[in-house]
C-alpha cells in the first residue's frame, strides 16, 4: 500500500486509509494493515483539507533567499509565528506563504500547516525551508528524520559553557510547567543531542556559541543550555541570569540586556539535498540587527570585529568536525580540542 502514491508519505497514506479514502476492488477499507493480492485494484481519493481551506492569505513581506517550483527558503524574522494556532490565527508565516504562492500551496501535507517541513519558535529568527509540493514535503521530511540536514544556530548564552562540548539528555514536557520542556531521566522523554562550540566571549559573563542539532526536539537548544547552567540571553522561559553575571556588565549594558525581549537564538545555516535534482543546497544568514546590537553592547566592540572573530572560529570548528568524522568514520564525536586550544582567538586580540 505504501507504494500507492510516491508523492505521499507513509504517515499521510495511513491517515487517508483510516479516514476511508482508499478502496480495494471498489470496497472501502479503513485498516492500514489490510493485505492486498496480485490483481487487486486500489483507488485513492485525496480530499480537500477543510482546515487548510479556512486559512487566509495575507500580504506579509517575506525575505526569500531561494525559490523554485518545488520549494523555497525564507529568513523568518523574530516575532513571526510559523503557522496559525490558538491565539495566533493570522499574521503567521503560513498566511504569508499562501499569499505568495497562491492556492497551489493549500493542503500540502493535508493539515493547517501547508508546506511546513520544520518549525522555529516565534521569537527565534533564521532559515526555514518550505515545500511547495507533496513530493517535496515528503522528501524533505525524510531528510530531517534521517538527520542528513545541516543546521547550525547562533546563540548568546549566560556565562561560558566551555570551548566545545555536547549535551545528550532526554527532553519532554515539564511535569510542573506545561508550557515548558524539561530534561527527563530515562526512559522518559525523547533522546536529544546538542553539540556546541564557542565563537566569541562577551566580557566575563556571556558567550556567543554555535549549536548543531543531532535531533530536533521542541525548545531543544534553549532547554539543554539552561540545564547546563548557561541559558540563552533574553529567554523568558529558560534564560534567567544570576545576579553575579548581571553585575559584570555596567548600567548601560544591563539596560540593553533588559530591553532584549526574545531569546538570542538564530538559525544561521541550513543545508539539504534538493528533492528532485539531488543537488546539495546550503544557505547561511548572519545574525539579525537586534542580535548584532546586543553583541556589540556586551563586548563593547564593533559588530564587524566580533563577526570576524566568530567567522574564524566557525571555520576552525568546521575543520575539527571534518577531522573527527574522518578519524572515527562518523561513529564518534572526538575533536581532540586540547591540541588546538592555544591557536584560538576568542575576543579579537591580536597575537
Amino acid at each position: 500500500m505504501s507504494d500507492l502514491e510516491d508523492s505521499l508519505s507513509r504517515s499521510r497514506l495511513k491517515q487517508l486509509i483510516e479516514q476511508r479514502h482508499v478502496r480495494v476492488n471498489a470496497e472501502v477499507v479503513d485498516q492500514p494493515k489490510r493485505k492486498v493480492a496480485m490483481g487487486d485494484t486500489i483507488a485513492l481519493h485525496i480530499p480537500e483539507p477543510d482546515e487548510a481551506l479556512h486559512l487566509r492569505a495575507e500580504d506579509i513581506p517575506l525575505e526569500i533567499l531561494y525559490e523554485d517550483d518545488e520549494l523555497l527558503v525564507v529568513n523568518k524574522p523574530a516575532g513571526m509565528v510559523v503557522h496559525p494556532a490558538a491565539g495566533n490565527p493570522s499574521g503567521t508565516l503560513v498566511n504569508a506563504l499562501l499569499h505568495h504562492c497562491g492556492q497551489s500551496l493549500t493542503g500540502i501535507g493535508g493539515v493547517v500547516r501547508p508546506g511546513i517541513v520544520h518549525r522555529l519558535d516565534k521569537d527565534t529568527s533564521g532559515l526555514m525551508v518550505v515545500a511547495k509540493t507533496e513530493a517535496a514535503l515528503t522528501h524533505l521530511q525524510k531528510q530531517f528524520a534521517e538527520r542528513t540536514i545541516e543546521r547550525a544556530y547562533d546563540a548568546f548564552v549566560w556565562g561560558d559553557p566551555g570551548a566545545i562540548g555536547e549535551i545528550d539528555e532526554n527532553l519532554g514536557r515539564s511535569r510542573t510547567h506545561r508550557q515548558k520542556m524539561a530534561v527527563l531521566e530515562e526512559p522518559h522523554g525523547k533522546p536529544a543531542l546538542t553539540r556546541f562550540g564557542r565563537l566569541a566571549l562577551f566580557g566575563l559573563s556571556a558567550t556567543w556559541i554555535e549549536c548543531r542539532l543531532a535531533t530536533g526536539r521542541t525548545h531543544q537548544i534553549r532547554v539543554h543550555m539552561s540545564h547546563l547552567g548557561h541559558g540563552l540571553i533574553g529567554d523568558p522561559l529558560y534564560g534567567k541570569a544570576t545576579p553575579a553575571r548581571r553585575r559584570s556588565f555596567d548600567e548601560a549594558q544591563n539596560q540593553i540586556i533588559t530591553g532584549f525581549k526574545r531569546q538570542a537564538l538564530h538559525a544561521r545555516i541550513l543545508g539539504f539535498d534538493h528533492p528532485s535534482t539531488g543537488e546539495w543546497l546550503r544557505f547561511e544568514q548572519d545574525c539579525p540587527t537586534d542580535m548584532q546590537e546586543l553583541a556589540a553592547a556586551l563586548s563593547q566592540s564593533p559588530w564587524e570585529e566580533i563577526a570576524a572573530v566568530a567567522a574564524s572560529n566557525q571555520a576552525k570548528l568546521s575543520d575539527l568536525r571534518e577531522r573527527a568524522a574522518a578519524k572515527a568514520k562518523g561513529d564518534a564525536y572526538d575533536y581532540d580540542f586540547d591540541d588546538d586550544e592555544d591557536d584560538w582567538d576568542w575576543q579579537g586580540e591580536q597575537p
